[in-house]
């Protein structure tokens, strides 16, 4: 199984695009996630909708805004909006900023293990 984050931005307009894959694949919709993260003394997260994986393949794509969302804003009031509409809960993790990696796919590792970890994706096969 390849699991892999895809990156839509850090959470301004393309929050917009996270929001309409959850609605739009709502028959695949397994998690929405909130990675919160502190960065230069201020409370950031990274919004994650994960989608169960293809049949063909075995893709599971996890989409994301990376740490550009502050805790609380109105940006994040429209994600627990998204969560309340499709009937889900948003699963909090508290996790290192990215700028803590030498490399991007290096933190994206970093949270498939968190997330195998704790039972939300399944384990490599």
């Amino acid at each position: 199984m390849i699991q892999r984050f895809i990156e839509l931005g850090e959470g301004y307009s393309d929050l917009y695009e996270l929001i309409e894959i959850a609605r739009n694949n709502q028959h695949r919709l397994k998690h929405l996630l909130s990675l919160q993260t502190t960065i230069g003394g201020k409370v950031k997260t990274s919004l994650v909708v994960v989608l169960a994986p293809t049949e063909e393949g075995e893709f599971q794509p996890l989409y994301m805004c990376r740490e550009g969302i502050p805790l609380p804003s109105k940006r994040y009031e429209l994600f627990e909006i998204l969560a309340k509409e499709l009937q889900k809960e948003i699963i909090a993790f508290e996790v290192k900023p990215s700028s803590e990696f030498q490399e991007k796919e290096l933190f994206y590792h970093y949270l498939i293990g968190i997330l195998r970890l704790n039972y939300l994706i399944p384990p490599l096969t």
